[in-house]
């Protein structure tokens, strides 16, 4: 019990003399010489010999940055996980990154906008010179989507003798340029004749996106009555038709052409030029365009219907001068 055991004498009171502790920091050679109480753990940073010789609680982990050699000695909790920065060796644990924005396949830069659409609206800017004095000028459009909003804006690049002496037969590169102004479009419009008595030459636009990059053609289709048109593909092959009035001139109405599968049929959009009030449709050159079409269609289509919508607009709403051309099929 840690008291003196030298026989006291007779007659001597019985005198109990605790044993000293060893000084902080010697190293206990064995079970302590004391009252029996729980041992002191070993000094700070001394290696671990074996299990705790205390009481039979918890043992202290290993020293921090000291490698996992087995389970922990302890009570059987959880093992501590590894050195912060050390190579994880299983699976992460930490939460993956988001995955990147899926960009539809085949779709041409700057397009992308167009598959989660079905309409776009063109609106033809006012050309204060040009309502003036006559004097032709560049075209400009904003396309928007249906809620108003631009998305794209298109500008005709052409020399001023072209412009005032071809009229609206004229040949054109018009850029359609998207709102970081980037150039997404290009319509390329050669010379062609209006008349339905030269059949070998009639209208045609070539579409690229990107610029250089040919991914379709519009191509007037001879009829003696009415305006028709072909939308093709990049190897010039037949994907849908177009068909409008036989006057196409809008007096105090919309024009509306119908659009239908490469073999007829059923109609599965339409482009329309709508009525803009009697002083900007007798005064100005401003020109508004409505374009549907199926959501599912391919992007590429729909870059040709805005070509479509374009060469339209020359062909028969373009003002020459003071003077709203009105073309038919018999110009």
């Amino acid at each position: 019990m840690g008291y003196n055991h030298q026989q006291p004498q007779p007659g001597q009171p019985v005198m109990y003399q605790p044993v000293p502790m060893p000084e902080y920091g010697v190293p206990q050679m064995g079970p302590s010489p004391g009252y029996g109480g729980p041992m002191p753990g070993p000094e700070y940073g001394a290696p671990q010999m074996g299990p705790s010789p205390g009481y039979g609680g918890p043992m202290p982990g290993p020293r921090y940055g000291a490698p996992q050699m087995g389970p922990s000695p302890g009570y059987g909790g959880p093992m501590p996980g590894p050195e912060y920065g050390a190579p994880n060796s299983g699976p992460p644990a930490a939460i993956s990154p988001a995955p990147a924005a899926v960009v539809p396949v085949g779709v041409p830069p700057g397009l992308e906008y167009l598959t989660q659409i079905d309409q776009i609206l063109i609106h033809q800017k006012v050309e204060l010179l040009e309502a003036f004095i006559g004097f032709e000028t560049n075209n400009q459009y904003e396309i928007k989507n249906s809620l108003g909003q631009k998305i794209y804006k298109a500008k005709e690049k052409n020399d001023c003798c072209t412009r005032n002496c071809c009229g609206a037969l004229r040949s054109f590169d018009m850029k359609i340029k998207d709102n970081t102004d980037r150039e997404v479009i290009r319509f390329i419009r050669p010379y062609r004749c209006a008349s339905c008595w030269f059949p070998c030459c009639l209208q045609e636009l070539e579409v690229q996106a990107p610029p250089g990059t040919t991914i379709g053609y519009v191509s007037q289709d001879w009829h003696p009555c009415v305006p028709k048109f072909s939308i093709k593909g990049a190897n010039k092959e037949t994907v849908m038709k177009l068909e409008g009035p036989c006057f196409a001139c809008n007096c105090c109405g919309d024009v509306n052409f119908k659009l239908t599968g490469k073999d007829g049929g059923k109609s599965i959009g339409r482009i329309s030029k709508q009525w803009s009030g009697l002083i900007k449709e007798v005064f100005t050159d401003t020109d508004n365009f409505g374009i549907q079409f199926p959501m599912d269609l391919d992007v590429k289509m729909k870059a040709v219907l805005m070509g479509t919508c374009f060469l339209i607009d020359f062909m028969f709403f373009e003002k020459v001068g003071n003077t709203k051309q009105r073309n038919t099929v018999f110009s």
